[in-house]
């Protein structure tokens, strides 16, 4: 009698999805939820499309509490952000907000994040909240732990904080009404601490902020988000982030998934981070060179200097694919007279355009408005021109 043969071994056990403090709100509000980056986070409510329409006409809310929420604090803790991002940070005034690069020492992006600093100035030391990607948050902390000095303290903030982003040309006047804020005094990439439910003296906010102990009955409000529209991301603490959502949704808020931050961003050619970098692609490449900061030694200064003496090999271009019925996606194969030459790093339908649109990487004679390529899609080769980003522009107005 022959042995029987071995079990297959068990597959190894996942970790199991987090949650933000809106899980509920999600669940009531019919959301279709799907894994990203170890959460578990709406892809979309009613349909991306109407979601997309949503935030370009009103106002959108989305649940952005995954991504990485840490703080750092101490007399060097600015040095630490200048040395490991593009972003001179020493320099930045109180209440700045700023979008920057932490990158190897070749010059490849890890991740891009936001820096904001929350000190006033008056203090001793310096306060600063720095904002990763989801899936990179882990890492960015680990990276700026082991060059931190003993004066500087890291602390990160999920889930006890929570982020919404409340997004659209109606997001300022929502907030106003249905917050008795006054936001006209808060300038593009700026942020201020504004009362939840005190009114008077505190309504046009103030300048600095300890988090979380005085975002007890507050919020952070800086003027930025990942649409290209006028839009708010508020840092509150998440035992109040479902009455708060519930708030902004009974004014007006449409609450907007994943699916519709994705159409929003493409249209806007900003970068997803894990898609469109992977600590494969300088700043340089990415067409993102006015987020680096040559005036401050940095991580990776010296790769991207030696490679702006020359120009990038490659250049991260838009693709406009007119024809009807074919979308681009992520992977989709770029060719060029049948040579294949690389692959769209994002890609979808443009709800704005009628048509669909890619991110893609091309060489440098290839990188030049009205270049023409073809994209192979469902087998057939689909005509595509390069064109300049965004693919759409932004509104003339964004107050």
């Amino acid at each position: 009698m022959s042995a029987a043969p071995p079990s297959p071994p068990s597959p190894a056990p996942t970790a199991p999805l987090r949650r933000t403090a809106l899980h509920d709100f999600h669940v009531r509000h019919g959301a279709h939820l799907v894994p990203f980056a170890g959460w578990e986070m709406p892809l979309y409510y009613s349909s991306i499309l109407a979601e997309h329409r949503a935030v370009r006409g009103g106002v959108g809310l989305f649940d952005v509490s995954h991504m990485g929420l840490l703080t750092l604090e101490g007399a060097h803790a600015a040095r630490l952000l200048s040395r490991r991002t593009t972003a001179n940070v020493e320099a930045e005034e109180p209440g700045r907000v700023r979008y920057t690069f932490l990158l190897e020492a070749t010059g490849a992006i890890v991740d891009d994040l936001l820096v904001t600093r929350l000190d006033t100035g008056a203090e001793l030391t310096r306060s600063f909240l720095a904002i990763p990607n989801a899936g990179r948050a882990d890492e960015i902390e680990e990276i700026l732990r082991q060059h931190r000095g003993p004066d500087t303290t890291i602390t990160r903030w999920n889930p006890k904080l929570s982020l919404l982003a409340v997004q659209g040309p109606g997001s300022r006047s929502l907030l106003e009404r249905t917050l008795g804020w006054e936001l006209g005094g808060l300038g593009f990439y700026h942020a201020r601490r504004f009362p939840l439910d005190s009114p008077g003296a505190e309504r046009a906010g103030r300048i600095g902020v300890a988090v979380p102990t005085e975002l007890d009955g507050a919020s952070l409000v800086s003027r930025t988000g990942y649409t290209g529209e006028l839009g708010y991301e508020l840092l509150v603490r998440s035992e109040g982030a479902d009455a708060l959502a519930e708030r902004l949704v009974a004014a007006g808020a449409t609450p907007t998934g994943l699916g519709a931050r994705d159409s929003l961003r493409l249209e806007k050619g900003y970068l997803l981070s894990g898609q469109d970098f992977h600590r494969d692609r300088t700043p340089l490449e990415a067409a993102q060179e006015r987020f680096v900061a040559f005036d401050h030694a940095f991580v990776g200064r010296e790769a991207l200097e030696k490679a702006a003496a020359t120009g990038p090999a490659v250049r991260l271009v838009g693709l406009a694919v007119t024809r009807e019925g074919a979308i681009p996606r992520h992977g989709t194969p770029v060719r060029v007279d049948g040579t294949p030459v690389t692959e769209a790093t994002s890609g979808g339908f443009s709800p704005d355009l009628g048509h669909g649109i890619a991110l893609a990487y091309l060489p440098r004679d290839l990188a030049v408005a009205d270049a023409r390529v073809t994209v192979e899609i469902r087998g057939a080769e689909v005509p595509a021109r390069v064109v300049g980003l965004p693919f759409v522009p932004a509104p003339r107005t964004r107050t």
